[in-house]
């Protein structure tokens, strides 16, 4: 019966332990030190997947023409506005910025730079989100052009994939 005890003591010890204990953090593997995105991601055992739908941009200008470029801003406008919408989705989950693991990105050429995608006011407005001295994490990170998106006007669209860690 001791014995017994002393086992079911033992156990209930590791269990509490474990309990205690903080789930590892996902990994995130960086080609440079200054990469604005990660190489790679790794998500340990136990943390739940979160996705968030295609994330748009909302009007930021309402006195220009309705579907204009210019109703919802430029290619760094609209990438604010959409990781916005994002912080605002993955806090409903309980969850923030560092919490995102990876994003793919649609972006539409800009009809002001010869119909090219402005990569470069994307990664202005990531920079602001990612990598930053407050929250470090950099996800990993797909961008493609696409020749129109839901709305006239949008250029942007970012689909969202976060880790929860186990409670």
């Amino acid at each position: 019966m001791r014995r017994l005890a002393l086992c079911v003591l033992a156990t209930l010890a590791l269990a509490a332990g474990a309990a205690s204990a903080a789930p590892d953090p996902v990994v995130h593997n960086y080609a440079a030190p200054d990469s604005p995105i990660a190489a790679s991601a790794v998500v340990p055992p136990g943390y739940s997947t979160v996705y968030i739908s295609g994330m748009t941009a909302g009007i930021s200008d309402p006195s220009a023409p309705r579907g204009s470029i210019a109703s919802y801003g430029s290619t760094s406008v609209q990438t604010e506005s959409a990781l916005r919408r994002i912080q605002a989705a993955l806090q409903a989950q309980g969850l923030d910025m560092g919490d995102v693991v990876s994003m793919r990105v649609y972006l539409v050429g800009d009809p002001a730079k010869g119909g090219q995608m402005d990569f470069a006011g994307l990664t202005s407005a990531f920079a602001r989100h990612f990598g930053t001295p407050e929250q470090p994490n950099r996800p990993v990170r797909t961008t493609v052009q696409v020749s129109g998106l839901v709305l006239p006007g949008l250029l942007v669209e970012i689909e969202t994939t976060a880790a929860k860690p186990p409670r």
